[in-house]
């Protein structure tokens, strides 16, 4: 059921656009609106623009825009009607009666539900249940018991069914319970399991306090070591991070990146609030720029081993992507840092915390892993690495500072250096060129699913684009232009969705909010573009008049002999007739 528009009129003036967006990440004022960087691509010049006098948002890096209800639904992985419903709670207003049954929305409502009982079910199982080896080895890692009830740790028995029974008798079907994760099937029999056994439950929870999913440690040799909830409606393991529920209300913009949960748990019960990790995968894009919405720098305390060093360096890149600064901590003495606060206490935590090295010192730490630099030939392999390092600054500065710093270190002439950084700068420029230029040889034909009918028809899209953008701007033309032109004119799907739109109502003022409820969130994006990319146009009767007769030529051409000028002299002619 379409929501009222005066009650979709009320949601958008009680949260104007530029304070929600604003409220995930700094907004600069450029005139009467706002540009940002974007928190659904990795950029570090702001290309997000937040548009006052329509409330709309567009990317012009990625092409993601809309209204705030489409920016609540990215930004927060909802549903249309999920979406309405946080910001009418945000803005103080209720929603209406009758307000239509959303299938998705009541089946994650269930899931929550579901999660939450699974929760309390794993922790009375935990500190009451007749099997204690989960409460040992909590006690063995050195949790406290008001940390363990911070985080809601679980245990989970090994029975196959003793969640399943509990849940059926809160009245939660088997389907729901397999769509929630907590239970799964057999594929080799079909049968219905737990899909947590014998083993230690950590809850992750999303920034509103929902328990959207469970990590699981095993206690026996069961493998994998570390189980996680697979996604499900309320559950995107690369989107979310574990303990960022807590993190997030630090007051210094700056993160704590563990490895594991328990390197999690360990440095908050050390004091240090702004910790967080990954879910059982490396880190991702999404990941890194959910952390610029807290962060501006993070250090990162990843495992002392090979494969926690190799994490490193790709979080490093990620999060450079991001705009994040990086710091790196180096641990002696310990494998990881639940080891470290262990042996060492707290105190000196913070002190290698205080003490962490810029990403760039720990890409020139590792170009020495393996060589002897008082050896010429390895001293020769050392400077080529390092040559590689710092040929990725940007900064010409900065990159000045550490080739000093190399220069002194090696006895090289920092001159020769810096020639042969240029050098190599210069090579993987082309390199990127050709890269560049091979992605746009080979990119596919039909490039843009929204609109696939671009490619072939490239000025026919551009009239269509053209003419929206004036009904848009000018919505007191709309009646004028319909007069002239039937929607089967158009070539496109999507654009003649929204043409009917515009056609059928009565509108003194058009809110991207019209087609928010019935268009994917992609093709919301190129709506917004539309009316982004043309703020500035003038539209005049002849430019309208343009974009008309092109559609109505295109569907008069007989063959392909006849040229577009052709065609658009006939139509001319005929309506001077």
């Amino acid at each position: 059921m379409k929501l009222p528009d005066e009650f979709i009129y009320q949601l958008k003036s009680a949260n104007p656009i530029e304070s929600i967006i604003g409220g995930y990440v700094n907004t600069i004022r450029r005139g009467r609106d706002y540009v940002a960087l974007c928190p659904f691509h990795s950029e570090k010049t702001p290309s997000l623009h937040i548009y006052t006098d329509n409330q709309s948002f567009y990317c012009f890096g990625c092409g993601v825009g809309g209204d705030v209800i489409t920016f609540t639904k990215q930004i927060e992985n909802l549903g249309y009607m999920e979406a309405v419903k946080l910001l009418a709670q945000k803005g103080g207003l209720s929603m209406p009666e009758n307000s239509g049954y959303d299938r998705l929305a009541e089946l994650k409502r269930r899931i929550l539900e579901i999660n939450r009982e699974t929760a309390n079910f794993y922790y009375r199982q935990l500190v009451s249940g007749s099997d204690k080896s989960g409460l040992i080895y909590f006690k063995e890692r050195g949790l406290r018991p008001d940390t363990i009830k911070k985080y809601g740790l679980g245990y989970a028995p090994a029975s196959w069914d003793e969640l399943g029974k509990f849940l059926s008798s809160k009245g939660y079907t088997q389907e729901e319970m397999i769509a929630a994760n907590v239970r799964s099937v057999s594929t080799k029999n079909g049968n219905v399991f737990d899909f947590f056994r014998k083993r230690v439950i950590f809850p992750i929870l999303d920034l509103r306090g929902n328990i959207i999913a469970f990590g699981g440690r095993a206690l026996d040799d069961s493998l994998p070591k570390y189980l996680n909830t697979s996604d499900t409606p309320v559950f995107k393991k690369s989107r979310n991070l574990f303990s960022l529920n807590h993190a997030k209300n630090h007051p210094l913009k700056k993160l704590i990146l563990a490895e594991g949960y328990m390197d999690v748990i360990a440095i908050n019960q050390a004091g240090f609030e702004n910790v967080v990790a990954t879910l059982g995968t490396a880190l991702t894009p999404d990941q890194a720029r959910l952390m610029k919405q807290y962060a501006d720098e993070v250090i990162i305390a990843y495992d002392s081993d090979g494969a926690g060093q190799k994490a490193t360096a790709k979080a490093i890149n990620l999060l450079g992507d991001a705009g994040i600064s990086t710091r790196i901590i180096k641990m002696e003495g310990a494998k990881d840092p639940d080891e470290y606060i262990k042996k060492y206490g707290a105190q000196r935590f913070k002190l290698l915390l205080d003490n962490s090295g810029g990403a760039v010192n720990f890409e020139l730490e590792k170009c020495k892993s393996g060589l002897d630099i008082n050896n010429e030939n390895d001293k020769v392999k050392y400077l080529k690495n390092t040559i590689k390092v710092l040929s990725s600054i940007s900064n010409k500065l900065e990159r000045d500072v550490y080739i000093s710093k190399i220069s002194k270190e090696s006895e090289v002439n920092a001159d020769i250096l810096r020639s042969q950084i240029n050098d190599e700068i210069k090579k993987n420029s082309i390199i990127e060129k050709k890269k560049t230029w091979q992605a746009v040889k080979t990119k596919p034909y039909f490039s843009d699913p929204v609109l696939p009918e671009k490619s072939l028809n490239p000025r026919e899209v551009k009239a269509e684009e053209t003419l929206l953008a004036c009904l848009f701007k000018n919505p007191e033309r709309i009646n004028e232009v319909k007069t002239l032109l039937s929607p089967d004119r158009f070539i496109t799907d999507l654009y003649r969705r929204v043409y009917i739109i515009l056609c059928e109502g009565n509108y003194d003022n058009i809110s991207l909010s019209l087609f928010s409820d019935e268009f994917s969130d992609k093709e919301m994006g190129k709506i917004a573009g539309i009316t982004a990319k043309n703020s500035d146009v003038v539209f005049t009767d002849k430019s309208i008049q343009d974009c008309i007769d092109i559609l109505i030529a295109h569907q008069l051409r007989p063959t392909s002999v006849v040229t577009d000028n052709d065609l658009l002299n006939i139509v001319k002619s005929k309506r001077k007739k």
